[in-house]
């Protein structure tokens, strides 16, 4: 909306033609989802307290955990205003890829919010069945593929880039279906896997969404991505407004979700992010190199499924406790200990996942 004012404006003024430069935009973007997320957070759970929508912690987890009982959760709905209200501020609203973007991040954020209802307010302890949980994610994430795939205008938007081999891109043709598919729906899930210990989850989905941001940047921009052997993906680079306004509504959030939390995402904010993530990755090519930046969800969720699976094959647990910070807070890491270490390896595999730019 801004950036339709700021174009009216800018034939009174040329200095409002600023306002087309994306990274400006992208910059604001940070700025504004962030000044959301402080202004917003402190009514959001007080709110969230009174209504006593509080964590339930489970009883086979480490003792430590015990007095996160009754935190506010669900805070991933300020997540959620902010990325919106930011990206409809910021981004322009004639970009098929925003909003395509925005929609599956709310749709997951609803399938969220529903687990998180079931569980918190109607105290039911599974929540929502796995199996109508997998069922929304498939359909949301399955249309969005099949979105993709027929509005494709270029070659380029359904090839597989493979990281460092700039001559290495296979036409994926019906089979690019699949792969957005599981991108997005893995995502969602290991995102929302980590999400078990103070800002743990957020901070890499920070991370992770601006190295995405430097990468739609590229793909979107014709002389950069000519230069780096990018495959030039006409209107992406508008992402990076999106992933600017994710960028800011996390940073905001970690500040009351940083040890010891305030108030914790619940579904409705993890899975919504994850979602967000792979569907950035697959508009942007780069589902390989997400499989990398986001390393921490990787390990986590294969964590999970060595543990089940060891135990179901052997009667055996892998890991003390899956997912696997849960391992190293019971080989007696401190919670925090665990949070910053696996920040730092986010910080090594994102940077690594940036190399790919020049080294192909």
């Amino acid at each position: 909306m801004l950036l339709m004012l700021t174009d009216y404006l800018s034939q009174y003024h040329s200095g409002f033609k600023v306002f087309q430069y994306l990274t400006l935009r992208a910059i604001l973007g940070v700025l504004t989802a962030l000044a959301i997320s402080l202004v917003v957070g402190p009514a959001m759970i007080r709110r969230l307290s009174r209504y006593q929508i509080g964590q339930m912690v489970r009883s086979d987890g480490p003792e430590s955990h015990l007095i996160k009982a009754g935190t506010p959760t669900m805070g991933g709905a300020l997540l959620l205003v902010a990325i919106a209200v930011t990206t409809l501020l910021w981004a322009d609203p004639g970009n098929r890829f925003v909003w395509l973007v925005l929609v599956v991040t709310l749709l997951f954020g609803a399938v969220g919010w529903m687990d998180d209802y079931k569980k918190l307010v109607e105290k039911n302890p599974t929540g929502l069945s796995a199996r109508y949980k997998y069922l929304f994610q498939s359909l949301i994430a399955a249309g969005c593929a099949v979105y993709i795939y027929m509005t494709a205008t270029t070659p380029a938007e359904t090839a597989l880039l493979v990281p460092f081999f700039k001559d290495v891109a296979p036409q994926l043709g019906l089979l690019f279906l699949v792969l957005a598919y599981f991108v997005i729906v893995g995502s969602s899930n290991a995102v929302n896997l980590t999400d078990g210990l103070d800002g743990l989850a957020i901070l890499p989905t920070v991370m992770v969404a601006g190295a995405l941001g430097v990468f739609a940047y590229v793909s979107g921009h014709v002389n950069f991505s000519g230069y780096l052997n990018f495959p030039y993906i006409a209107g992406v680079g508008e992402l990076v407004v999106l992933c600017g306004a994710i960028v800011g509504a996390g940073l905001g959030f970690l500040w009351f979700n940083t040890y010891p939390a305030q108030v914790f995402m619940g579904d409705i904010g993890a899975l919504a992010l994850g979602a967000a993530l792979g569907t950035i990755a697959v508009l942007v090519r780069q589902e390989l190199v997400l499989f990398v930046m986001g390393g921490v969800f990787v390990m986590e969720t294969v964590s999970v499924i060595l543990q089940v699976v060891s135990f179901k094959l052997t009667g055996r647990r892998l890991f003390r406790m899956a997912p696997l910070h849960h391992h190293f807070e019971l080989k007696g890491w401190p919670e925090p200990r665990v949070i910053v270490r696996f920040w730092i390896v986010t910080v090594v595999l994102v940077l690594a996942g940036l190399a790919t730019l020049k080294i192909r």
